[in-house]
């Protein structure tokens, strides 16, 4: 009788035990996206735009529908990653996604339309805050909810990561004046020439040479960019190890369909300005091999700033393989500089 009493009681046990992991599991699973994919975002249009994430649940099935046709897609999470593509219309908005697995996510106020990529240093970075040409009208009037910001924040990484920290933003005055000055304009006039709503990823870092914008591997297999990386100049205040950018700034968003990148960068490769001949061309090779798209890559020319140097040649190599770059690789422009502004 007593063992038979021992039992029932481990039995009970047990079932407790069971329904207790039961309701912990459902309480605490959970799926999550990746921050460039949140509200207000913009999709690339006419395209097929990936949308991925985590599962606690490891072989769960999700479903993604988007607003602008309900077609229901399905994918099973592998090890608790899943990643799908949804065909995206013209240009439009706003739309909402949906993401049903165990739990419901809603992307709320999606745009479909261009997107472009803003990177570089602090010529890229600068802000309107930080001074341009009349910058009091030029905040007060930026209120535009088709035009939206992603602001990558400045950290650093030896690894590649899968996510960065994040927001998007609707275009307005507060929010513009914090974000890259020269992306601003360009998205603006990209929206006014071109009527579809625009958005803008910014991720730079001020002082950084090219060398950290790529995977790390590019430069240490290749003998002569390798020896050319330990010639620059470090600094507390920014990264100089190869890759250390790219691996939290530019590879967890490596998924994005874009339209293109713009870059404003070349000033911190003086002290290794024969070596831009090669690098450059080579991050915009490996930025499109990564982003699975010959995208269009504009760059502006570093201004002929009288930059202090042994022989001030520096300066005029870095416009010259940036000439070079434009002349070499396909599907790509510079803004020339050398015949404005103040010296």
């Amino acid at each position: 009788m007593k063992s038979l009493f021992s039992l029932n009681k481990l039995k009970i046990s047990l079932f407790v035990f069971l329904i207790f992991n039961l309701f912990a599991s459902n309480c605490f699973a959970k799926i999550w996206l990746p921050s460039i994919l949140s509200d207000n975002m913009v999709l690339q249009q006419r395209s097929k735009a990936t949308i991925w994430g985590w599962t606690t649940s490891t072989n769960e099935t999700i479903t993604i529908t988007g607003s602008w046709n309900n077609v229901k897609i399905k994918v099973k999470a592998d090890q608790g990653f899943w990643s799908v593509q949804i065909p995206t219309p013209s240009a439009g908005g706003p739309f909402n996604i949906t993401i049903r697995g165990h739990e419901n996510i809603i992307l709320k106020n999606v745009l479909i339309g261009e997107v472009w990529l803003c990177s570089g240093q602090s010529n890229m970075e600068m802000t309107p805050k930080w001074g341009i040409l009349d910058a009091e009208n030029e905040i007060k009037n930026a209120n535009n909810p088709n035009i939206r910001f992603f602001q990558v924040f400045k950290h650093k990484s030896s690894y590649p990561q899968d996510d960065t920290p994040g927001n998007w933003m609707e275009c307005t005055s507060e929010t513009m004046k914090d974000f890259s000055a020269v992306a601003y304009f360009f998205g603006r006039k990209l929206h006014n020439d071109l009527s579809v709503p625009i958005g803008l990823i910014s991720s730079n870092w001020g002082g950084t040479p090219i060398e950290v914008w790529m995977p790390k591997e590019l430069i240490e297999n290749d003998d002569f960019l390798n020896k050319a990386s330990k010639k620059l100049t470090k600094r507390p205040w920014w990264p100089k190890d190869p890759g250390d950018a790219y691996n939290s700034m530019i590879h967890p968003i490596i998924n994005t369909s874009i339209a293109g990148t713009i870059w404003y960068q070349g000033e911190s490769n003086r002290d290794n300005a024969y070596a831009y001949y090669r690098s450059f061309p080579l991050l915009i090779s490996s930025w499109r091999k990564d982003f699975q798209k010959e995208f269009s890559f504009y760059f502006v020319q570093i201004a002929p700033f009288k930059y202090k140097s042994k022989t001030g040649l520096e300066a005029a190599m870095i416009r010259d393989a940036q000439l070079y770059t434009m002349k070499t690789v396909p599907n790509t422009g510079m803004v020339v500089t050398n015949d404005i502004g103040n010296l």
